[in-house]
């Protein structure tokens, strides 16, 4: 069974790419479509008579994804682009993200649930202030794996030396943040070389083309090897003569595995009991795997309902006292004594903003303390007090339910993702002092 678990999680790569102004992220992400043949003749057909519209001979790729029109006119990435394509080899979920500062909140969203970020860079520019910043995020956001692409590799001569020293350069600061797996790739966008095919004007190079690496790089973790978590998302009860006594949870598995027999315990309430049965796409089965969609049946009648945790293995302390890394989404800035809800997984609670403990700059990773509030990108670290307990993990040992969104109670906009616990190992300097205690807002 653990090979199986295995292939499932490894078919579907879902990665981030980031880059800035004018590094040519966008022609890289349509040089990748079409070069693995993942774009609809009348695609291109539109952005061929595009691109002979604006007195270019051959057509454009960057149309290829910068679908709104005020990116057309600009020439640059605005909002996330979600592609997806596949090759024989893998299935792919691509979340195209802008590089202006202005949208770091975008790259966010975007890299949030990836598995691997391409960061690109300008080869005659090399890694500058934003690349520093997007590899930061992607520390931030636990990325297992990142790509630095080293574009416009054709108006350096495919120089070997400038590719070197950039790719020491930003394995060197990507180390500090704590991301061990980096690999660095030199191409060029615009002629196609090694994106998917080998390039051969880079015979220096021996590692795989920015294709192959997304094809092979291993993705995803045994279920097996991580803690089950399963959010409640709604209970059934169908009360029919066929089904009277049927009482089902059905959810997402977050992570983990789940097998009939297992002793699980449900949060917050911290009651336990174990599996007594898994209800998948209409069939009993003895085991579930994360992210997989099921019913689950418990051996004993208790009083649960969406937003509580099933949790096997070792459980999350609930708590009403959270302290965690943010990254403020929305123009409405973050401050001390904001009533919000907080969304984790399934549930969602009213929560008091305590504290803003301190800002993260983060082209130098100190912290910032006395800081008012946080602003529409910012970076920092809160103290959160909540009117009902909740069961989260540390965002560092699970992604899923570590996070959660702070909401607008108003007309509920997304304020800020948050992440359980500190985010950067290698923060300098914590200058952060106590802020008073806030009270509960129950």
């Amino acid at each position: 069974m653990s090979t199986t678990i295995e292939t499932s999680a490894t078919s579907l790569l879902r990665f981030a790419t980031a880059g800035s102004v004018d590094d040519g992220k966008s022609t890289l992400v349509g040089r990748l479509l079409h070069d693995s043949k993942s774009v609809l003749a009348d695609q291109l057909e539109a952005v061929e008579r595009v691109s002979l519209g604006r007195g270019q001979e051959a057509p454009d790729l960057a149309l290829l994804t910068d679908g709104l029109r005020a990116e057309r006119e600009q020439g640059i990435t605005i909002d996330v682009a979600y592609r997806y394509f596949a090759t024989p080899r893998r299935r792919f979920i691509l979340a195209d993200t802008p590089g202006h500062v202005q949208y770091t909140r975008n790259m966010v969203t975007g890299a949030s649930t990836a598995e691997l970020a391409v960061v690109l860079v300008d080869a005659r520019n090399g890694v500058v202030e934003q690349t520093r910043r997007h590899a930061a995020v992607a520390a931030l956001l636990r990325v297992p794996h990142v790509v630095l692409a080293v574009n416009k590799m054709d108006l350096v001569d495919y120089a070997e030396p400038v590719f070197a020293a950039i790719a020491e350069e930003f394995s060197a600061y990507a180390a500090s943040l704590g991301v061990g797996d980096v690999l660095a790739v030199p191409i060029s966008a615009l002629a196609g070389d090694n994106v998917v095919e080998p390039s051969a004007h880079m015979d220096w190079y021996g590692g795989p083309t920015l294709l192959e690496h997304l094809e092979t790089v291993p993705v995803g973790s045994d279920p097996s090897r991580e803690p089950a978590r399963f959010p409640v998302q709604y209970v059934i009860r169908p009360q029919t003569e066929e089904h009277p006594d049927y009482r089902g949870y059905a959810g997402q598995l977050a992570s983990g595995v789940l097998r009939v027999g297992d002793a699980v315990t449900v949060l917050p309430s911290g009651l336990t009991t174990t599996v007594a049965g898994i209800d998948a796409l209409g069939r009993e089965s003895d085991i579930a795997w994360a992210p997989q969609s099921v019913t689950v049946r418990l051996a004993d009648d208790l009083d649960i309902s969406r937003g509580d945790l099933i949790a096997a293995g070792a459980a999350p302390v609930p708590t009403k006292d959270i302290e965690a890394t943010v990254s403020h989404l929305n123009e409405r800035p973050l401050r001390a004594g904001d009533k919000v809800l907080l969304k984790h997984t399934t549930r969602t609670v009213r929560a008091l903003v305590k504290e803003i403990s301190y800002r993260i700059d983060i082209d130098t990773l100190q912290r910032r303390s006395g800081a008012e509030g946080l602003n529409v990108n910012d970076i920092g670290h809160v103290k959160l007090r909540t009117a009902e307990p909740l069961a989260l993990d540390g965002y560092t040992d699970n992604r899923r339910t570590g996070s959660f969104l702070l909401i607008d109670p108003a007309d509920g906009t997304t304020l800020t993702a948050g992440m359980a616990g500190e985010a950067f190992e290698a923060v300098r300097g914590d200058d952060a002092t106590d802020a008073s205690e806030g009270e509960d807002w129950v």
